[in-house]
């Protein structure tokens, strides 16, 4: 099994390669990009708005030449590849082209705002949902199991961003229950440490709802269908039929059993720790790591766009590791030989 995963450790780099080379290149065919904006400001500036692209948007041949030199796009997109990756091999993720500012700094100034929310989404929903998908497996047909379809069917039915915008005009602008926006408040650093906890409190609650109703009614119907398939199985009824009892065989056998999709989903959770929801950070004006690669994405930022892409990638494939190894701990049948 140590063989195996080393195995799949070692194949993070030449799929982190695959991943980031395809992407660049498309960056470097894209319309629209850092030169064509730079020259479309430029035009704009001179107020010579009505000259053609064929006149080079009023500048002359060598200046173009020099903002695809500053940009980095004077070279082939290979020689421009490798560029990119030895620096990213020496830490460094470059420079936006719009801020000026590393690319890195831009990234790790948002991460502890995206961990936050992601953590504690992912804390909060696997330990909600799994006790609550094993209760409603255990409670089939009843009321407390059809009560909580609704709740869970409605929440699976309403996106995240809807959720949101609804939280934050009824709780936050009509009940002025919470507040509409931030992470924190403008006078966070002068609050005392109760008030600080309570001020970080109240901007989390809408948010966190609107980042879990997917997930959560995901993970507990998938909870409770696994645990119900096992609980029809005939290795059930020989256990029953044994003397053992029902809790017992439920919470011995079946549900082990049924954490198997539950560990299979572990590793995509991970990789949203960081990715957010650029929908959900607009509605909160949240300056996270989704709204950051959203606007990226946008204004052509393509080293922004290329770390966020490059980290998020690690945690794919490092989450898809971890995913292989809850399984394998979890499903005896399961050896990596």
């Amino acid at each position: 099994m140590k063989v195996y995963f080393l195995k799949r450790l070692l194949l993070v780099i030449p799929t982190l390669i695959g991943i980031t080379l395809v992407v660049f290149a498309i960056t470097r065919f894209l319309p629209g990009g850092p030169v064509e904006q730079a020259l479309m400001q430029g035009q704009m500036a001179d107020g010579e708005t009505s000259r053609s692209s064929s006149e080079g948007f009023g500048l002359a041949p060598r200046q173009i030449e020099q903002l695809e030199s500053y940009y980095g796009f004077d070279k082939p997109w290979p020689a421009a590849y490798v560029e990119w990756l030895g620096q990213v091999v020496r830490g460094d993720l470059g420079q936006s082209y719009r801020y000026q500012v590393p690319v890195t700094t831009m990234i790790f100034e948002r991460v502890p705002i995206s961990a936050y929310y992601g953590f504690i989404t992912f804390v909060l929903t696997y330990a909600v949902c799994v006790p609550l998908g094993v209760l409603k497996a255990i409670k089939h047909r009843t009321h407390l199991d059809g009560v909580t379809s609704i709740v869970v069917f409605t929440g699976y039915a309403i996106p995240g961003y809807v959720l949101a915008a609804l939280l934050l005009v009824f709780f936050a602008f009509d009940l002025e229950w919470f507040p509409t926006s931030g992470f924190i408040s403008p006078d966070f650093s002068d609050l005392s440490l109760g008030g600080k906890v309570k001020d970080l409190f109240m901007h989390s609650v809408l948010p966190l709802i609107a980042y879990m109703v997917g997930s959560f009614a995901f993970l507990t119907l998938l909870m409770k269908n696994s645990l119900l398939d096992n609980l029809a199985a005939d290795y059930m009824r020989t256990a029953t039929a044994k003397g053992l009892s029902f809790r017992r065989t439920v919470f011995r056998h079946a549900l082990r059993n049924s954490l198997i999709p539950i560990a299979t989903n572990f590793g995509n959770a991970i990789s949203l720790f960081l990715a957010g929801s650029f929908l959900i950070e607009k509605i909160f004006s949240i300056d996270g790591m989704g709204l950051l690669g959203y606007t990226s994405l946008i204004e052509r930022d393509y080293p922004v766009v290329m770390g966020i892409l490059l980290i998020s990638s690690i945690l794919l494939l490092i989450g898809n590791i971890l995913s292989d190894m809850l399984v394998a701990s979890v499903d005896p049948r399961v050896r990596f030989d």
